[in-house]
């Protein structure tokens, strides 16, 4: 499999160049990788029509990926409570080598071919659950046997690579592959590819929970009040929605703490 992931950066002598050279020719690589995102969405459309159909009937979503990939997958996961208000359980990220390794690299832990399973069985995983595996090169070990084993298990597969024909492609139902060219640093992965793969994650998430009804018009009416900043948006999402003073729509979500129950309490 060729691997464009891999291929030499089209800049050279690195070291030489200034800041401004260096920031420049960055963003210039970064712009393009929109337009490769953009490619995707006939793949990423069906994929998200089965999540939501499968999270209708109970299923869940899970992230599967090692280094940077598992990283994007765990922080996409860990934004949703906060931002539609579900359940801790209902996206779930994982990487290699367990919750060490989202701040440390763990030796060899992308190259094991069985932890994956191992690590999805412990949610005790059933048919309506969906596996989307995140790998820029679309060939770690430990993500590719990941989405094999859940194939062999009867449960959905997804991918997101930056390479075409990957064997992690292979062993998905609905492979996304954005092909963003070589990077600015050779190999560093973690520059277009892993921008490319937090896009396509936020366009994943966001579409499913806005078609499970988690915002409306184009208000997150069920984010998790954590902190002064929130407090302020939801008392003004309060206004806006129901057309009263802030102070009244403040004592509404003071005493229903959403805002959701807040504007349901309100039209009653």
């Amino acid at each position: 499999m060729k691997k464009i992931t891999e291929e030499d950066s089209k800049y050279q002598n690195l070291e030489k160049m200034s800041t401004r050279q260096l920031l420049e020719n960055i963003n210039a690589e970064d712009q393009t990788v929109a337009h490769a995102v953009q490619k995707t969405i006939p793949q990423i459309e069906p994929l998200v029509k089965v999540i939501v159909e499968n999270m209708k009937n109970e299923g869940r979503l899970f992230y599967l990926g090692a280094g940077t990939s598992g990283r994007l997958g765990i922080l996409d996961a860990s934004e949703c409570p906060p931002t539609f208000g579900v359940s801790p359980d209902l996206v779930i990220g994982l990487i290699a080598g367990g919750d060490h390794a989202i701040r440390n690299a763990v030796e060899n832990a992308e190259d094991d071919i069985e932890n994956a399973w191992k690590d999805l069985e412990k949610y005790h995983l059933n048919k309506q659950d969906v596996v989307i595996g995140i790998a820029a090169s679309g060939s770690t070990p430990y993500v590719v046997h990941g989405l094999k084993d859940a194939q062999k298990n009867g449960i959905k597969t997804g991918c997101i690579t930056c390479n075409q024909g990957s064997p992690l492609a292979a062993v998905a139902d609905f492979p996304i592959e954005v092909i963003v060219g070589p990077e600015f640093v050779t190999g560093s992965s973690r520059m277009k590819a892993g921008t490319a793969q937090k896009m396509i994650l936020n366009m994943i998430s966001t579409s499913v929970m806005i078609q499970l009804g988690r915002v409306e018009g184009n208000k997150m009416i069920d984010m998790q009040l954590s902190n002064d900043k929130l407090w302020e948006r939801a008392i003004r999402m309060i206004q806006d929605e129901i057309n009263i003073s802030k102070n009244d729509a403040k004592v509404l979500l003071e005493k229903h703490g959403s805002v959701r129950k807040a504007i349901v309490h309100f039209e009653k």
